[in-house]
């Protein structure tokens, strides 16, 4: 008899969700659901607002990656200007952004699938948090917040605000380098780069120790599909280059330029989620792609600077090209995140970041779209602008939005692999996890340290015949 299994809410990830499995009658899922709870409507909002303020309107659609939104939005009025920002605006961007990627990669890292990491899939509900880390592993978890607040000081130092950065505007950005914001960012950086090195082997060991304690998991979430990141003359780029496709064996099926997306990405509402599914249409066919760490390691030819270099070999090595399995997004973003350390400290040497900032940039009429790599994968924002500078409509694509599809199928799969296990919590912890290998972006909230509620409910014809709860 069929039956119907619901997560709710999903914990560790950035805003609210649920899981929905819908079971056939041999109690195989049939179907699974990511559902995105919340309705932000930020698309809407944007429409009769003048387009200056974008950047830093934007920027209130997340928490936790705000600097994304910030840069993709500036880059979007910069093109519906049809400026050219100057070369110390570009650098002080992408300075701003790396700052950003360390603080992001390293709060996934180490406070949101650290302590499945180190604990588990069938750890104490209690200790799964970094309260637990903490106590487990002081010295990693207080070293992986310290890269954590580098990155965040970095952002803070250029973007004029750690949460909600507000010097990206149309045209470059809104003020030169002194001496001191300098020398502060020299220190910061140099200290990011020795941290990440530090931490990179620690990471890898439990990383290969989880994989190696769950081979079931890792089996079920090899999920062979296309990929899209950005790409400069081949190698990864998080600020600035063309979008590549490939697909599931690994060739290039496309490469284009952000402002051409309309003819290769199609959106679609779905009934059970405020969030759309995203595909790829090539060729005339409709293609499930994923984006975010993963994605761009599959997508490109090699890294800019050389410990990521070194890391990203040793991973090719080791997992092949293109890799398929969702848990590795972790060590992905560990590439990146030594990857995004590396490229601060060279920017902070490159001498043409102290030059002119900003040119004019008026709107009188214009349509303009920009893209940045959001640490969960590719961000474009597409704005009409009418000619008093009025925006006259928005479209965002969303890093989750594109991963949903593969989601769903992720969790389809490690759903019927895990659903016959006894351990309840083992179940919980499972389902959860292959979410958060994804690290979903849906709008921002804290949930309780300790208090990680969880119900499931299994339903056969309209009647309760299991729960499974967590208080």
């Amino acid at each position: 008899m069929a039956k119907t299994v619901k997560i709710d809410p999903v914990t560790r990830i950035e805003g609210h969700a649920r899981i929905l499995l819908e079971c056939d009658d041999n109690g195989k899922v049939d179907e699974a659901f990511f559902c995105v709870n919340e309705l932000r409507g930020f698309e809407r909002i944007l429409v009769g607002m003048e387009a200056s303020t974008l950047p830093q309107v934007t920027a209130r659609i997340c928490g936790v990656c705000p600097t994304a939104h910030h840069l993709a939005a500036a880059k979007a009025l910069d093109n519906a200007a049809g400026v050219e920002i100057p070369e110390a605006a570009k650098l002080l961007r992408e300075f701003m952004y790396m700052g950003h990627v360390i603080h992001s990669h390293a709060l996934s890292l180490f406070v949101l699938a650290g302590p499945d990491l180190v604990f588990g899939l069938g750890g104490e509900a209690s200790k799964q948090n970094i309260i637990g880390m903490v106590e487990a592993e002081p010295d990693l978890a207080k070293k992986g917040l310290r890269l954590r607040s580098l990155g965040q000081k970095i952002n803070e130092a250029i973007g004029g605000r750690g949460i909600h950065p507000v010097t990206a505007v149309a045209g470059g950005i809104s003020f030169k380098l002194n001496d001191g914001q300098f020398s502060r960012l020299q220190e910061l950086t140099a200290e990011a780069v020795a941290l990440s090195s530090e931490l990179a082997g620690r990471v890898k060991t439990l990383l290969l120790k989880f994989l190696d304690n769950n081979p079931l998991l890792l089996a079920h979430l090899n999920l062979p599909t296309w990929y899209m990141g950005t790409v400069k003359d081949g190698k990864l780029n998080f600020y600035d280059g063309d979008l590549r496709v490939i697909d599931e064996s690994g060739k290039i099926r496309s490469e284009f330029q952000a402002t051409d997306y309309t003819d290769y990405i199609v959106e679609r509402a779905v009934e059970r989620s405020y969030a759309k599914e995203v595909f790829l249409n090539i060729g005339g066919a409709e293609q499930l792609y994923r984006v975010s760490t993963l994605a761009r390691l599959n997508v490109a030819d090699g890294m800019e600077t050389p410990l990521a270099q070194a890391e990203f070999e040793e991973f090719r090595n080791n997992f092949g090209k293109p890799c398929h399995n969702a848990v590795l997004q972790m060590y992905a973003k560990l590439i990146e995140l030594i990857y995004a350390t590396e490229k601060a400290n060279v920017l902070i040497n490159d001498p043409a970041l102290r030059g002119d900032t900003r040119v004019a940039a008026d709107f009188k009429g214009g349509h303009g779209i920009g893209h940045v790599e959001a640490p969960r994968g590719t961000l474009i924002h597409e704005y009409e602008i009418d000619e008093k500078g009025i925006v006259r409509s928005a479209n965002m694509i969303i890093a989750t939005q594109q991963n949903t599809a593969a989601i769903n199928k992720s969790l389809k799969e490690g759903a019927n692999s895990l659903f016959d296990s006894a351990d309840d919590e083992a179940v919980l912890n499972s389902l959860e996890f292959v979410v958060r290998c994804y690290d979903p972006c849906l709008a921002c909230s804290t949930h309780a340290i300790g208090q990680m509620e969880l119900d499931v409910e299994v339903r056969n014809s309209g009647g309760l015949i299991r729960r499974i709860r967590r208080n």
